[in-house]
């Protein structure tokens, strides 16, 4: 009687655990989105074009300085930045070497002469190619929402580079970036909203309204 007793609570029991197990696991969260599967997203893409905007808020003017132009990128470490209007200039960068343009002048220059440029660069690069060990190497980074819909914000780590920016934001769906922010010190602060070219090169674009760059 005690043995048979014995083996129904046994049975009870262990219908509870499976019961309770059940419960657990419909409850669980999905996997959540990381960093990882960020740049295995951008990754797949070794290259890309697109036209941007840019809005750049300076502290004590009362409107924007706007500019647009093409953006262009080769990966693992090539980028490309070609200013339309206001007036054409372009940023070229191959490796460790960066080469400004800006109507008959050129100048080149090493990047890692430059750490605050070179973390910003490497911010772009490393996120258009899906290299989180570049990113991590300058910045802590913060990823909220979802494949189909990113933020990652990025805090710089180096010094140098602290001491010009105080934050950067990516933001963009699936493997394309689509949005960058940076937060200068000091206040002023940038908006680059990037439309990624499909099956064709990227084309020159109007500039928003607005105060021009000088």
């Amino acid at each position: 009687m005690i043995s048979g007793w014995k083996m129904g609570a046994d049975r009870m029991s262990n219908r509870w655990r499976a019961l309770v197990l059940l419960l657990l696991c419909a409850a669980a969260p999905a996997w959540a989105f990381d960093l990882n599967e960020l740049m295995g997203l951008l990754g797949k893409k070794k290259q890309g074009e697109g036209t941007f905007t840019e809005q750049r808020y300076v502290h004590g003017l009362e409107g924007p300085l706007s500019a647009s132009g093409t953006l262009s990128f080769v990966a693992p470490d090539q980028m490309t930045r070609r200013t339309l209007t206001p007036r054409p200039e372009s940023m070229v960068v191959d490796g460790n070497n960066l080469t400004l343009t800006r109507g008959n002048r050129t100048r080149s220059m090493a990047l890692d002469s430059m750490p605050e440029l070179l973390g910003m660069v490497e911010a772009m690069r490393g996120t258009l190619s899906g290299n989180g060990a570049v990113l991590q190497r300058y910045f802590r980074s913060t990823l909220k929402g979802s494949s189909s819909d990113w933020t990652l914000d990025l805090e710089p780590i180096d010094e140098r580079l602290s001491a010009q920016v105080a934050s950067m934001r990516l933001s963009g769906k699936g493997g394309e970036v689509l949005g960058v922010e940076m937060e200068f010190r000091g206040g002023d602060r940038s908006v680059m909203t990037i439309v990624p070219q499909r099956g064709g090169a990227a084309g020159s674009t109007q500039a928003p309204a607005g105060r021009s760059t000088p």
